[in-house]
């Protein structure tokens, strides 16, 4: 399977490092060591997560965030990573 991260998603990615390491220097880099993580597990469990929003939605492990991703093929596309906690109104119209 190959992953693709959108440029949107990698934004996603990095505004949730800088939030992390903000709070304390080094948990950035721990944020997006584990969300990188989780991700690579989707080259074995792409597919299996429930659909929210038109989507797949993995739920992050370490983290309040969720990896909104497509599947077509033996290809899987993340368009996004989310923090959990936003209200649903929002997240539905950010995946619009």
């Amino acid at each position: 399977m190959i992953i693709s991260i959108s440029s949107d998603a990698e934004s996603d990615l990095a505004e949730g490092y800088w939030f992390y390491e903000r709070q304390s220097p080094g948990l950035g880099d721990y944020f997006r060591s584990c969300l990188i993580a989780d991700i690579e597990s989707l080259m074995y469990y792409g597919g299996i997560h429930e659909f929210a929003f038109g989507y797949h939605r993995a739920l992050t492990k370490r983290f309040p965030f969720c990896v909104y991703y497509s599947l077509t093929g033996d290809m899987l596309v993340v368009v996004a990573i989310i923090d959990g906690r936003r209200d649903p109104q929002w997240i539905r119209q950010r995946l619009g």
